[in-house]
């Protein structure tokens, strides 16, 4: 794109957003939902004046947006939150993950898709949207043991589905008949995995310690912007995942920091106008056609995830003792699904080519379906964890 159109294109997404998110306002819908909607409206399923997912100022904005709330995500993961909620975090986190893994995998093989290529879609539904739950807990205006929990969960499930899926490729590379074993997709997943956590860790060392020595006092939101974009880069650099080390290195910065909740606070000052960015270019690259190609499998699909989440996150619940009235909404909360269920697909299309023509049309399809619903049932199952509680948004958490 040339400047003129970029400068162009920004100023009339924002001033898209600032229309959806006004209208979100009126008819009380998830920001997210009425800002996807309108990107929908421009992009490549409506008036096509939005950039293609894979023009560089798109792809741009996305990591910055995604690089952010990742940060963001792995400061919910203090030690003050591990010591109440961490036994909570990473049960209802396994559970969900290995109950869509399940589930989805046996609905699917009873629907009649071979065992291997059933095993394969439930991996990648295993994934989740962390920016669109993020923004959906923070318009909820809740601070609540749920959604302590439900940030923690987001932040690390996502993990969780890497390793789930590089396991499952080497399950399925022999049932396959030995399909894409000479690939040797699994190695470079861990290294992207293991490298990601070491690369975060060292950066949230490294900006742990810096915080109030380059300054005298709170740290500055010039720090915090470094951090972000030195990691994020090196990231990329490395072909390591920058989801990851984003919230590894938040994780451990909250832990080190002198300040960090002002280095917090610096960053989540100034990321609603690249969350704004980000969705409605989000939403202009979905692609309806993908959902009307469904059919009955889709169908079946999208169904079973639903089931599963909801299962998982009632299972992790009562494994670790969360409240009973809660245990049902953590899966509900759990629906959105974006990027890295597209980035699984398409490392499963590359290593099992026999299986692309169902792999990547189901998972495109059911990522615009869950991004529109998700958020909603996010939304609802927050308000109605509040009102179990008897809480109100801005109320203190109990």
């Amino acid at each position: 794109m040339e400047i003129a159109q970029v400068f162009l294109m920004i100023g009339t997404v924002f001033a898209v957003g600032l229309g959806a998110d006004l209208l979100a306002r009126r008819l009380r819908l998830p920001r997210v939902t009425a800002l996807l909607l309108a990107g929908l409206a421009l992009g490549q399923s409506g008036a096509e004046l939005l950039p293609s997912p894979t023009e560089p100022v798109q792809q741009f904005l996305s990591v910055t947006a995604l690089s952010m709330v990742a940060f963001l995500l792995g400061s919910s993961l203090s030690v003050d939150t591990l010591r109440s909620s961490g036994r909570a975090i990473v049960m209802l986190s396994l559970a969900v993950v290995l109950g869509t893994l399940g589930v989805v995998t046996l609905g699917l093989w009873a629907f009649g898709l071979p065992l291997g290529l059933a095993l394969l879609l439930a991996a990648i539904a295993t994934a989740t949207d962390p920016a669109a739950t993020q923004e959906v807990i923070a318009q909820s205006g809740q601070d609540s043991r749920f959604t302590r929990t439900l940030k923690g969960i987001v932040a690390i499930d996502d993990a969780w589905g890497l390793i789930a899926f590089s396991l499952v490729v080497l399950v399925v590379q022999p049932m396959a008949g030995g399909a894409g074993a000479e690939t040797g997709v699994v190695m470079p997943l861990l290294r992207e995995i293991f490298g990601s956590i070491l690369l975060g860790a060292a950066g949230g060392l490294l900006g742990g310690w810096l915080s109030g020595r380059l300054s005298p006092g709170q740290p500055l939101q010039i720090e915090a912007l470094a951090l972000v974009f030195i990691l994020t880069g090196a990231a990329l650099a490395l072909d390591l995942s920058y989801l990851i080390t984003g919230m590894v290195a938040g994780a451990v910065l909250v832990n080190t920091a002198r300040h960090h909740d002002s280095a917090f606070h610096e960053i989540d000052h100034i990321k609603w106008p690249f969350m704004v960015l980000f969705f409605v270019l989000a939403g202009a690259a979905l692609d309806l056609g993908a959902v009307a190609a469904l059919g009955l499998l889709g169908a079946a699909f999208i169904a079973l995830r639903i089931v599963s989440r909801v299962i998982g996150g009632w299972v992790g619940a009562q494994l670790s003792g969360t409240a009973p009235a809660t245990a049902m909404l953590y899966g509900p909360a759990l629906l959105p699904q974006a990027g890295v269920a597209v980035g699984t697909a398409l490392i499963a299309a590359e290593t099992f080519p026999q299986w692309a023509g169902i792999i990547m049309p189901l998972t495109l399809g059911a990522t615009v379906v869950f991004e529109l619903i998700g958020p909603p049932l996010a939304l609802w199952a927050i308000k109605r964890s509040a009102a179990k509680a008897g809480q109100t948004p801005g109320q203190p958490p109990s």
